[in-house]
């Protein structure tokens, strides 16, 4: 079906951004107020700690000058995105990306010279100025800092060489996006391009033989890049072991978690849980290959579907009903919440020619929460509207309980309210469903959301941390030493069923992640929250629904694992992650039970 044009779709079904700016005019004037207004901020250069009256000033026009900026920022960037092809869209979001780095530039002085000084004297200024109050846990998470701060030439040093010690994962998109061409692959006796982004297409095919040539294309393919991908990824772990050095960390990973103020115990935590509970994972594997009548599994099985799509489709009218009941254990004041962002056009909804592909939310303190999709009535339509609601509901519940400088919350739990939303709606589905194909589709989904997300991250993140820790310890980390070691996991994590291809050991090489900087526990972290959430409101009732709301309004008001606690989730234990793997378990035993009726 050819795209419609941006001017095409009725005006209901795109969201209403006029909240922000009533027109592109109104845009530009406040635009150029703001070239004017924001040099404002140098006149407290070496004057911020002068006293607690200069202190508050100048923390009070930040907050006001990064609101219009932020205003003007997503104004430009949601015009865009709904029409890349807009020459005025294009405009506007590369005027704003200007005034954000002279913006940028002209605040650089702040950090430095706020750990000038000690904590001490904010403290004492905090004492005298009860307006500065609100600002409490933003500086303590600067001055968190001091001690990890060389001196300010040092700084401007290591600034400099920011392009140069990031090199290692501009190597890696530029060779993986651009340089590696994979070899075409037959199906049917008809040639088709293979790349990365259509790997999934094969790989998930009910035919055996089409799964075998995919996952041995890819492979070999990244084996021919071995050396100089294994050289890219060691360049990496030694360029953050030594910046995290310089700057007085234990190592590279203390380093990276150090800004959510988690323990690297937390990390570890997970990684052995998930080992000791590897058996659950086994159980989806021989059920796989039970339900996919192999005599082994390989791994190029893994992604198989066991339940073919139910061919369900979905009206966005359908989807929102859908969304609306399902989520209703949340509450009164959430579903108000939900249907006021249908109501009020925060969702933009069909594609158009130029729109951005996949799906989001976006926004801030003043603006509303609004959500990016591309619907096209599919099941996955539906999961990806109460997940970015999620998302939504969190930024204004978060937006709404919180002044300007503490509302925006953590990467770290951002996941969470979207998947709380997923589950919810998944476990409503499963209660309403009839069919049997449809039952087992859904848990075949859920059981996929498990492994991928719990299991699979951990794995990559076990990898990632033992990599560092063996650099640390002086091993030279060879491709072979890569491969190697990637085999070993893989074999753990697979168990003695599945049949460890040897072209896997490669799959390491693939992974965007691992130069994230050990990010991707976080995953496995989130999910595990949500389940732990989703499990307690379905015991306790309203009563834990209150205690996740009561986290969706922590916003950014203390540390991650503090606002997880608002809702009983102890992230630096292990029950939150057993009830997701007990979640699992349960949901292999429903599948097998209704599979074999």
């Amino acid at each position: 079906m050819k795209q419609k044009k941006r001017s095409e779709i009725n005006i209901q079904d795109t969201w209403d951004l006029t909240p922000i700016f009533k027109t592109k005019e109104e845009f530009l004037s406040n635009y150029q107020k703001f070239e004017k207004e924001y040099l404002n901020i140098l006149k407290y250069k070496n004057h911020i700690l002068d006293s607690s009256k200069s202190m508050l000033e100048f923390l009070e026009l930040s907050d006001e000058l990064e609101r219009k900026l932020y205003k003007l920022y997503y104004y430009a960037h949601l015009n865009f995105d709904v029409d890349t092809t807009n020459n005025e869209s294009q405009k506007m979001l590369g005027m704003v990306d200007n005034i954000m780095v002279k913006y940028n530039e002209a605040t650089s002085f702040v950090l430095p010279e706020l750990l000038k000084s000690d904590y001490e004297k904010v403290l004492k200024y905090l004492k005298i100025e009860p307006n500065l109050k609100k600002y409490q846990y933003n500086l303590e998470k600067i001055y968190r800092y001091k001690s990890h701060t060389l001196s300010e030439k040092e700084e401007k040093i290591l600034s400099s060489l920011g392009v140069s010690l990031g090199a290692s994962e501009t190597i890696f998109e530029t060779l993986t996006d651009s340089d590696m061409v994979f070899p075409s692959i037959t199906v049917d006796g008809v040639k088709h391009e293979f790349t990365e982004s259509n790997y999934s297409t094969f790989i998930e095919s009910l035919d055996r033989t089409t799964r075998k040539k995919a996952f041995s294309i890819l492979f070999k393919t990244y084996e021919k890049f071995n050396h100089t991908i294994a050289d890219t990824f060691r360049l990496n772990v030694e360029a953050n072991t030594k910046v995290a050095k310089l700057k007085n960390y234990d190592s590279a990973i203390t380093a990276s978690l150090f800004h959510d103020n988690i323990s690297l115990d937390v990390y570890n935590n997970l990684i052995k849980t998930v080992n000791d509970n590897l058996d659950v994972l086994y159980k989806y594997y021989d059920l796989k290959r039970e339900v996919l009548n192999l005599d082994k599994l390989h791994l190029y099985d893994i992604y198989t579907p066991m339940v073919n799509d139910f061919n369900q489709s979905y009206s966005f009218e359908e989807a929102k009903n859908i969304v609306l009941e399902g989520l209703k254990v949340l509450g009164n004041e959430y579903q108000e919440n939900l249907v006021n962002a249908f109501n009020n056009r925060y969702i933009d909804i069909y594609n158009n020619k130029g729109k951005r592909s996949g799906a989001y939310s976006s926004g801030f303190y003043d603006t509303n929460p609004y959500i990016l999709l591309n619907f096209e009535g599919k099941y996955d339509d539906v999961t990806t509207l109460a997940h970015e609601l999620g998302h939504s509901m969190h930024t204004m519940y978060s937006c709404k309980n919180n002044p300007y400088n503490t509302s925006s919350y953590q990467i770290f739990v951002a996941e969470v309210a979207s998947t709380v939303n997923e589950l919810i709606l998944v476990k409503y589905l499963l209660k309403k469903a009839v069919k049997k194909e449809e039952k087992l589709y859904l848990l075949n989904r859920l059981m996929e959301l498990f492994k991928g997300t719990i299991f699979r991250q951990t794995m990559f993140a076990e990898f990632e941390r033992n990599m560092y820790f063996d650099h640390e310890k002086g091993i030279i980390l060879t491709s072979d030493y890569l491969n190697d070691n990637y085999y070993k996991l893989v074999k753990k994590y697979f168990g003695k069923n599945v049949s460890c291809d040897k072209l896997i050991k490669y799959e390491w090489s693939r992974i965007p992640h691992f130069y994230y900087d050990f990010y991707v526990y976080k995953y496995a972290i989130g999910l595990s929250a949500a389940c732990k959430i989703v499990h307690d409101i379905e015991t306790n009732g309203i009563s834990s629904v209150r205690k996740y709301l009561e986290f969706l309004k922590t916003g950014g008001s203390m540390d991650p694992a503090l606002e997880l606690l608002v809702c009983d989730v102890d992230i630096n234990s292990q029950d939150f992650i057993l009830e997701a793997i007990k979640m699992f378990d349960a949901t292999i035993l429903e599948f097998k039970t209704i599979y074999n009726e």
